[in-house]
């Protein structure tokens, strides 16, 4: 079992700073790939410039703590 496949809310963190670019809106469900394919097609669907920092990014569960600073 993956660290994504049992996550409320995930979003996309920069691979090097930790920090969240993008929070997922919807619940998700799957494998952890399944589920990194999703938000990572989201994402690039929300901006399609936005291909450099996916490529700088990963996909991971987020708290409600971190949604809420983020925003």
């Amino acid at each position: 079992m993956g660290n994504l496949e049992n996550a409320k809310k995930v979003g996309l963190r920069n691979k090097k700073t930790d920090k969240i670019i993008a929070v997922y809106p919807n619940e998700v469900s799957g494998t952890d790939e399944e589920i990194s394919k999703i938000v990572k097609d989201w994402y690039y669907m929300q901006n399609c410039s936005a291909e450099e920092k996916l490529t700088l990014s990963y996909v991971d569960s987020l708290t409600d703590e971190e949604i809420k600073s983020h925003k």
